[in-house]
């Protein structure tokens, strides 16, 4: 008797449980009303775009929901033309898309405004709304308002990687799988020791055939699309640097790589370029020079543009001696030409010897050398 009056309370206490879920139970109310003003940026404002610019900020008033619930904000936008059925770009509001209002750097905006149509360096149209949810439900404003936006020189989306191909360049034309690499040195920015002969070249992200073309115009503005530069005269060494952020090239001859020794303050040889980046010297004679306190072995390099000298050397001002330290050691990065700073030292066996230097400026890692004793 006893267990049947427990197993008759458990099943009224289930009972009970299923009859209060039941009476709990609502349907989601995913009812939100339309966006109906929007307040900033004001209708018809103008706004001139900046690389890294602050952020715009768009704000509106906030929609309702029948049960005072969570709603969820876009800010849509679409070309000037567009109806918002499409739009070519949406932004999550501020706070992960809750705020009525929605920061939006200048860098996204000028992809946006290239997205709708409006070249580089030109001025154009965008229109915008805003996109209040709930759930599946999405309320697209009936109002709109048009930002007047001028696009600075470069581009919105540059490429992440970047190649040289032509009849000028090492690689020869005709088989674009053969493209050198250039080596990103920050986002967009592009950089590439390299040798030119008489011939033209263009630029590509990829190196196939379904790769972005790129070319530099005759006003050393970097364009997209088919082109070509063409180079003229004796065969010679150049580095070439590419900001697509700006739509800027710099095209730099390089006269000569010297080995400067700090304590003589002078060169005391000449590497050659030999091809893919590469500099070298098979024997260069080197003698540490004689102080009272003992013999000085430090040393960096002197690069000889077209636009006047540059020097390359270690990120540490005060050196130590090379034995057992990491490969970063020998990192070249650009340096003062304070005589003493930013020097690297010597192997103490490369002394009254000869030593091969090597340097090398590479896509694939770090501009880096070497410095070995040979007879």
């Amino acid at each position: 008797m006893k267990r049947l009056f427990v197993f008759a309370a458990i099943a009224l206490s289930v009972a009970f449980v299923v009859s209060s879920c039941k009476k709990d139970k609502r349907a989601l109310d995913t009812n939100v009303s339309a966006v109906g003003t929007l307040s900033a940026p004001l209708n018809a404002s103008s706004l001139s775009l900046q690389p890294g610019g602050p952020g715009v900020t768009f704000k509106w008033s906030a929609a309702t929901a029948n049960d005072g619930g969570l709603i969820m904000y876009e800010v849509a936008f679409d070309k000037a033309n567009g109806d918002f059925n499409k739009p070519v770009y949406r932004v999550l509001s501020d706070g992960s898309g809750v705020q009525a209002q929605a920061t939006i750097p200048q860098d996204t905006l000028n992809k946006i405004a290239s997205l709708a149509g409006i070249a580089s360096s030109s001025a154009g149209t965008l229109k915008w709304t805003v996109i209040a949810s709930k759930a599946t439900n999405l309320q697209i404003s009936k109002v709109s308002n048009t930002l007047q936006v001028s696009r600075p020189a470069g581009f919105a989306v540059p490429p992440t990687s970047l190649y040289i191909t032509g009849t000028a360049t090492e690689a020869g034309g005709g088989d674009i799988s053969k493209a050198i690499p250039f080596k990103q040195i920050s986002a967009g920015v592009f950089e590439l020791y390299t040798s030119l002969a008489p011939g033209s070249y263009e630029f590509t992200d990829k190196a196939n055939s379904s790769g972005t073309k790129y070319y530099i115009d005759d006003k050393g503005i970097v364009q997209q699309g088919s082109g070509s530069t063409t180079v003229s005269g004796a065969k010679a060494t150049y580095r070439l640097r590419l900001n697509f952020n700006v739509a800027t090239s710099n095209v730099v001859g390089i006269q000569s790589l010297g080995l400067f020794m700090s304590a003589y303050n002078t060169e005391i040889g000449q590497l050659n370029y030999i091809g893919n980046s590469t500099w070298e010297n098979p024997k260069i004679p080197v003698t540490f020079y004689q102080f009272s306190w003992g013999r000085d072995e430090r040393y960096k390099f002197a690069l000889h543009t077209s636009n006047g000298i540059e020097y390359l050397g270690s990120s540490n001002v005060n050196n130590i001696a090379p034995a057992g330290q990491p490969a970063s050691y020998f990192y070249l990065l650009p340096v003062t030409d304070a005589q003493w700073d930013n020097t690297y030292k010597f192997d103490p066996s490369i002394d009254t010897h000869n030593a091969r230097v090597d340097v090398y400026f590479g896509a694939s890692g770090p501009y880096t050398h070497t410095a070995t004793a040979v007879n």
